[in-house]
């Protein structure tokens, strides 16, 4: 069981990444990976999460060229905000969710 602090921590790590995208989680990461493995395992999966749909909106973006870029930004945007409250909602219940269609850089 994780404490109620390792649980808002990780739960911070997404919601402070709709105001600050890469500072917010990185400083909570940083500076608490050390002492709680489920903030570490939260902030390797939210890192793992802005890298692959960065490359799934830079891919989009180039695929606007085609006219389905733009449907697909839309739908990649559209996920991104989804995905993040889902990750949000299960780390302050104390639960290790993964992302869908992710790539693990960080393991």
């Amino acid at each position: 069981m994780t404490s109620s602090d390792d649980r808002l921590f990780a739960m911070l790590i997404y919601v402070l990444s709709f105001p600050f995208p890469i500072l917010g989680p990185l400083l909570i990461w940083l500076l608490k990976r050390e002492d709680s493995e489920f903030v570490d395992y939260h902030g390797k999966e939210y890192f793992n999460f802005f890298v692959s749909y960065f490359i799934f909106g830079a891919i989009a973006s180039i695929l606007v060229i085609l006219v389905v870029g733009i449907i697909l930004l839309i739908i990649i945007g559209i996920m991104a905000f989804v995905l993040t409250i889902i990750a949000a909602v299960k780390s302050y219940q104390g639960e290790r969710y993964r992302f869908p269609f992710i790539f693990h850089f960080i393991k």
